[in-house]
């Protein structure tokens, strides 16, 4: 990320809102706001250690709240990301499947994009995972805090492997992901 250009960006819309930047409650503003978008879209390396398991149903990760910003306005976007996968031999660390959706967190992105990009990182991390689901509930700000101002959740799912083949599966996935 160039933070100086993000900083300069930021100074930029400072001034085209006509805020006194000598405020003591701007002075800082442009380089707190690249430390955010850092800390927001560069995760911490992870290594994807799987361990060899015996498991034969699905291993659900439910709920997991993220943010990110949507790419047509830069608007905030609360998600809520249930995933799951049915290994082959091998299982991920618990942590690991929090870690994977913030991985695919690197920067402004679609909802839409951002489910297939999930179920595309399953794969690839655990090779022959005999199936996954990714269900996303976003509260994009683009809607809520202009335009239409709605408050209704943006759904999107993707379902592969066994999860696509298997009704009953689906089912389960579903109704998991549904329960509190």
């Amino acid at each position: 990320m160039k933070s100086h250009l993000v900083e300069k960006g930021i100074s930029l819309i400072l001034d085209g809102l006509e805020i006194d930047k000598a405020d003591h409650n701007y002075t800082d503003t442009p380089e707190r706001y690249a430390r955010a978008l850092y800390e927001m879209f560069h995760p911490p390396e992870t290594e994807w250690a799987t361990f060899e398991e015996e498991f034969s149903d699905f291993i659900l990760l439910r709920g997991h709240q993220m943010y990110s910003l949507c790419p047509h306005h830069l608007f905030p976007v609360k998600f809520s990301v249930s995933l799951a996968y049915i290994p082959n031999g091998h299982v991920l660390g618990l942590s690991k499947l929090a870690r994977l959706l913030h991985e695919c967190n690197r920067g402004p992105l679609l909802q839409e994009a951002f489910t297939k990009q999930v179920i595309d990182k399953i794969h690839t991390i655990c090779v022959g995972v005999q199936g996954a689901a990714c269900f996303i509930q976003g509260e994009h700000g683009c809607l809520s805090m202009r335009g239409v101002r709605s408050e209704a959740d943006f759904v999107t799912y993707r379902l592969d492997g066994l999860f696509n083949q298997d009704k009953d599966l689906e089912r389960r996935f579903f109704d998991l992901v549904r329960k509190k």
